[in-house]
């Protein structure tokens, strides 16, 4: 980092933080604070939800997915644009009617105060987890290859995002989410286009496709039925729908973005757009991760890209067994330099698949490479990540990109840490007030006095969501880590409100017990690895759908 990544990185920061705090500060009452008084455009609220989801983690190891995976992972989002479309016709419409703060304030309307409570305390579970999740993320890897101090990291990243959500909710959230992406797409399209310039001459954009198609980087669709695979069209399209469906139309870090719309219309035009415009998002994400892997075929990458990970195996007795390792790792990528450069020459299959048979390779030594990292770390009783995938995008954009463009990249992965947890504190803080502090704990109060309380609780989850970032463990992925968080909890929720919305026969006592009991299967499910957590999604709406149904029948039975 030089003086003028520095000045970039604090320049951009300082510059959203303020912008957005000095905008907005003022806010009179509990509405304006929660809904930004409901005058949000489409395009607001549009880039608003996809900030929102749009975190560090997809920045960071979303790119690192297709570097070792490919394409295929952009299936996961193939259920969006469908979900969007129920929820603009469905969801939008009810909660606008009803004028609701948010979503679960819906549920007591239906059912009754105990569901509403319930669903709401699921979310605050989920979500809270998630939000320390979100500043972990960059806070863990920026650490790791910067050097800088994690705990340090996680207060400043927690500190700058409790600074303006607190003063202005949820107009300071949306309005600086507007900024942030601007940064985030800024600095991703910069990065795509100098990738494509540091490939050799003779490798234009399209060679570089052939050469990560021969590596099986583009293999994007998956038709099979197999459970074992994770990524298929139709754990994206069935289970990728359901979670979109809960996460966007039940999760009032989403809910609470666009219900700050000026009309029904901007609302469903604003989940419209982002249906519209977040595969391709992603899809250009994975993408940019497929060029860093192109990248590096003609030039050579670490055998681990965790310097964490490596230093711990070097300074170990297992040092030179991953010397040989790197050695061996070193052959591989000079004898393949002359099986691409026969593969682009000709484009004939039999070097596609000595290139195959060399990335076989390279993933055996890589794995080999991880196994004796563990060992060392277990040996010398350390925790240290051995799965790089977190790392691959940050390792180039250190060692490749030209100073100033890698404070504006690293810009762009803390803009997207705290536009995520913004929405995620600043929904928090809204659930927590309105749905448990002025329904169920202190209700009959002034207006005032439930803003300064949601103010305060704006405050305390951001205390806590710094907490929970300091003493998290990196997981095997992080954009799985979340998703899997979600899953777990998604489908219950989801099931809930479809029962409210179109099951008129089951009441509130029957799902809320249906409820806990799904939760607690689901739980189970998730902990023995009863299918793809993706699945999961599906799998508890359906049973909480079914459980409810059965307990409502047994009760009228018994009446």
């Amino acid at each position: 980092m030089q003086t003028l990544d520095w000045i970039v990185l604090i320049g951009t920061l300082a510059t959203i933080v303020g912008y957005g705090t000095w905008k907005t500060r003022g806010s009179k009452n509990v509405e304006d604070y929660v809904r930004g008084g409901s005058q949000s455009k489409w395009w607001t609220i549009g880039l608003s939800v996809m900030a929102t989801q749009a975190s560090a983690i997809t920045f960071l190891s979303t790119p690192g997915q297709a570097f070792h995976s490919g394409m295929g992972f952009v299936q996961f989002y193939f259920g969006l644009p469908i979900a969007m479309i129920i929820i603009c016709m469905v969801f939008i419409p009810l909660y606008h009617k009803l004028k609701v703060y948010t979503a679960y304030e819906f549920l007591e309307n239906r059912f009754d105060l105990k569901t509403r409570s319930l669903t709401a305390i699921l979310f605050l579970i989920q979500r809270g987890l998630a939000a320390g999740i979100t500043i972990y993320a960059p806070a863990i890897i920026l650490s790791a290859v910067l050097g800088w101090n994690l705990t340090y990291l996680n207060i400043v990243i927690g500190i700058l995002v409790i600074i303006y959500t607190v003063s202005g909710g949820t107009k300071a959230v949306s309005m600086t989410q507007k900024h942030q992406m601007a940064v985030i797409f800024t600095g991703m399209f910069i990065a795509f286009f100098l990738i494509l310039s540091y490939l050799p001459e003779n490798i234009t954009f399209t060679k570089a496709l052939e050469v990560a198609g021969a590596s099986g980087k583009m293999d994007i669709l998956d038709f099979s039925f197999n459970l074992e695979n994770r990524y298929t069209v139709w754990s994206g399209l069935i289970g990728g729908t359901f979670l979109a469906l809960s996460y966007f139309g039940t999760d009032q870090s989403q809910v609470q973005r666009y219900l700050s719309g000026k009309s029904v219309k901007e609302m469903q035009m604003g989940l419209i757009f982002n249906g519209l415009l977040k595969v391709p998002m992603q899809f250009f994400i994975l993408l940019v991760g497929v060029m860093v892997f192109v990248f590096y075929q003609f030039n050579q990458s670490p055998i681990n890209f965790n310097p964490a990970a490596e230093q711990v195996i070097l300074d170990s007795e297992y040092s030179e067994a991953y010397q040989n390792l790197e050695d061996e790792q070193l052959a591989i990528f000079n004898s393949k330099q002359d099986q691409i450069n026969n593969f682009v020459t000709t484009g004939e299959t039999k070097y596609a698949n000595e290139i195959a048979l060399s990335n076989e390779a390279d993933r055996a030594n890589r794995e080999a490479a991880k196994l004796l990292i563990k060992e060392a770390a277990d040996k010398k009783l350390v925790r240290v990540e051995t799965n790089d995938k977190d790392y691959v995008f940050i390792h180039f954009i250190l060692n490749n990109l030209p100073r100033g463009l890698i404070g504006l990249l690293l810009a762009v992965i803390l803009s997207a840490a705290m536009s995520s947890t913004a929405s995620e504190l600043n929904a928090l803080a809204s659930t927590t007030s309105l749905d448990l502090y002025k329904r169920s704990m202190v209700p009959g109060k002034s207006e005032n006095h439930y803003l300064k309380a949601t103010k305060w609780f704006t405050f305390g989850w951001g205390i806590l969501a710094i907490i929970i970032a300091s003493i998290a463990y990196l997981a095997d992925n992080l954009i799985q880590l979340v998703n899997i968080i979600g899953s777990i909890f998604y489908g219950n929720v989801l099931g809930i409100f479809l029962l409210a919305f179109f099951f008129k026969y089951v009441r509130g006592n029957a799902v809320f017990i249906a409820a806990l009991i799904t939760q607690a299967i689901v739980i189970i499910g998730w902990w023995f690895d009863w299918m793809p957590y993706l699945w999961l999604n599906l799998f508890g709406c359906i049973l909480v759908i079914v459980l409810a149904f059965i307990i409502q029948k047994l009760s009228s039975n018994s009446n």
